[in-house]
């Protein structure tokens, strides 16, 4: 595991931010390999802002960044989250 990357639970209040609920378990579908999995399983890197990337392909599942009180989503490395 790179010293940079964490797990899909050390962003659990940023994602409950986001959608509103408790987010870790809820099970999202890789766009890139079709793998579903728990956002918890989900390998995180956090810089300017959030990547959530797959754990099996490595394929961008997520982004979150935060700018000017806003934030902003990019979901489109998900087919599905349910």
């Amino acid at each position: 595991m790179d010293a940079l990357m964490l797990d899909g639970n050390a962003v659990a209040g940023l994602l409950e931010e986001v959608f509103g609920r408790e987010m870790t378990t809820a099970v999202g579908t890789c766009a890139a390999c079709g793998t579903s999995a728990e956002f918890g399983a989900a390998h995180v890197f956090r810089s300017a802002g959030v990547v959530l990337r797959c754990r099996w392909c490595d394929g961008v599942l997520a982004k979150i960044v935060e700018a000017r009180a806003q934030t902003c989503v990019d979901l489109r490395g998900l087919r599905g989250l349910g």
